[in-house]
């Protein structure tokens, strides 16, 4: 049984009965079991997972209880969310995420003031448990969230380091849609007698919901949504953001262009949040701006269009968000905001919920000038079936005369007085969106952690880098860190990426020896750049980048291709692109 203050505060966020997952592993997490999830996306995982832990907490004690492991610093940061939103009502409860692209001394600070709950991705738990600066002799229990996304993303050793640095007696908990012979292999090593679940994946629901998406850039995303409302047929609307702030923001946004709409976040009270789902219910509101936390529960048959505004991090939140429509055997749609950076999460949202999303055009500006008239003429004829018109038929009588106009002149300034407010004649003020420049492979990647010094990388060194194209002038250089250091390609990208604010697909092909490395980045980096990146850290080792000059020390062997350009020398031949 869930302690009250768990169970007030999921009621408050609008859960009413457990999904099957939650039903099958919170008895067993409660009774300090081991559990083996295997559930889809979209089963609510993280509840099944942070409910039960919560409630076996020690309040009195400051030190990490939990930790949980996650693929991506997005996922990390609405897990944490989920567990602030769980334990709302729980005295002195803290939670801390750590990922890299955060400072070190924000989170130093944190870990010193301490924290029940720690969420990180695998690469920066494991740097603080290098740095000693997080400690797990105390922990409870360990969660590895979405297991089969971190052996894709090659963490998994990073795993097996962290799962072997927690005491023996912590209790285990690992969710995975998937079971390969890997993830497999360290369930029989750290789940001794664990409970297996699994659950059927449905996707009837996601199967009445069209589904379609439109690529654009973030500067285009209000005009695009404003276009979507006015040319889209629907009965009320939910548009999702990541943020709270983004919720007042948008609603503020379409308030002043005439919309019926209210936000919806985790800072409002129980009884601001029902009064505004009533408001949508009695068709007071027809839009509500709302965050994924916010949003759990919402259940209003009006729904009939959900707007993915931002697109979410993880393909759990988006079949939780398409889920608000769709209800009661109803047909719903679903539109995803994407650009070019984010057609990697767009593939894996289609590849959990086992349908496509088509691509899709926005409204032009002549079909959003037709709805208009449409609906303009629709009220006419409404209005002169319903009301007595008797009192301004003699004003009409009485102008004709003074004015000296037809009935059409007297008509048609009467209109154009009505629609001042909300123009009909707009077909001019909707120029075309055009879709942005698409952008290379490298680019569609979620990001993942990287941090203010880094001294871990991100992926795994996957051998030889295989050369690709880069276009203009590149210049080869030489930094200090080498496989002596256990640094790896993907170390030396995050850091150059960060560090130099240098794209990645801008970073050439690195090569690796024993006793430094060397990278091609673009010749005419500025100075304050380059003397800024010798004082950057990989592997606790500072970069000291140079000018190649094609030598190599004793005991460090070139490859057989020859040196990079020395000084002055002209770019090399292009190179084909990296898988």
């Amino acid at each position: 049984m869930l302690p009250e203050a768990i169970v007030r505060a999921v009621t408050e966020l609008g859960y009413e009965s457990p999904s099957p997952i939650q039903a099958a592993a919170i008895p067993k997490l409660l009774a300090g079991e081991n559990v083996l999830g295997q559930a889809q996306t979209g089963t609510g995982k993280t509840g099944a997972f942070a409910l039960p832990l919560l409630a076996r907490l020690d309040p009195s004690q400051n030190d990490p209880q939990i930790l949980v492991l996650a693929p991506t610093r997005e996922l990390a940061i609405q897990v944490a969310e989920a567990f602030q939103a769980y334990a709302r009502y729980m005295p002195a409860f803290h939670v801390l995420p750590l990922y890299g692209g955060q400072s070190y001394t924000n989170q130093l600070k944190s870990l010193k003031r301490g924290s029940q709950v720690i969420v990180g991705t695998p690469g920066r738990i494991l740097d603080h448990l290098d740095r000693g600066t997080l400690k797990l002799d105390k922990l409870r229990a360990i969660v590895l969230d979405e297991a089969d996304e971190m052996l894709r993303m090659g963490f998994i050793d990073d795993v097996q380091t962290i799962m072997d640095a927690t005491p023996a007696g912590r209790q285990v908990a690992m969710f995975s849609a998937t079971m390969p012979a890997p993830i497999r292999a360290i369930a029989q090593k750290h789940l001794k007698d664990a409970e297996e679940i699994k659950i059927a994946s449905k996707t009837s629901t996601v199967e009445r919901i069209k589904q379609s998406y439109v690529m654009l850039d973030g500067n285009q995303k209000l005009d695009a949504l404003t276009r979507v409302l006015e040319g889209e047929e629907y009965d009320a609307s939910i548009v999702f953001v990541r943020t709270k702030s983004a919720t007042e923001e948008i609603a503020e946004k379409l308030g002043a262009r005439g919309y019926a709409v209210a936000c919806l976040n985790g800072d409002m009270n129980q009884a601001h949040r029902e009064l505004t789902i009533r408001k949508m219910k009695a068709n007071q509101l027809d839009i509500i701006v709302a965050t994924d936390v916010a949003a759990r529960g919402l259940d209003v048959e009006r729904i009939s269009l959900v707007v993915n505004y931002d697109i979410p991090y993880d393909s759990e939140a988006y079949v939780h968000r398409i889920g608000r429509t769709g209800r009661a055997g109803r047909e719903g749609k679903a539109i995803l905001f994407v650009s070019p950076r984010e057609r990697r999460l767009l593939r894996t949202i289609e590849h959990a919920t086992k349908q496509p999303i088509d691509k899709m055009s926005l409204p032009s500006g002549q079909i959003i000038e037709q709805r208009r008239i449409e609906s303009f003429r629709e009220q006419l004829a409404q209005t002169v079936e319903t009301q007595n018109l008797s009192f301004f038929q003699d004003l009409i009588n009485d102008w004709r005369e003074k004015i000296e106009a037809t009935d059409a002149e007297l008509a048609a300034a009467l209109l154009y007085l009505a629609q001042k407010d909300q123009p009909l004649n707009v077909a001019s003020q909707f120029p075309e969106i055009r879709e942005p420049h698409a952008r290379g492979e490298r680019e569609d990647r979620p990001r993942r952690e990287r941090s203010d010094r880094p001294e871990r990388g991100d992926r795994p060194d996957r051998g030889p880098r295989v050369k690709r194209e880069m276009k203009g002038d590149y210049q080869t250089y030489r930094i200090e860190v080498g496989k002596e250091h256990g640094v790896r390609a993907g170390d030396i990208v995050g850091a150059i990426a960060n560090e130099a604010n240098i794209d990645s697909q801008f970073i050439g092909n690195i090569k690796l020896f024993d006793h430094f490395s060397t990278v091609e980045l673009p010749a005419a980096i500025p100075n304050e750049i380059f003397q800024h990146l010798k004082k950057v850290y990989v592997r606790k080792q500072k970069l000291n980048i140079t000018v190649d000059t094609g030598a190599a020390p004793s005991g460090d062997r070139r490859p057989s291709n020859g040196p990079g350009p020395r000084p002055g020398a002209a770019p090399r031949a292009p190179r084909k692109p990296r898988d």
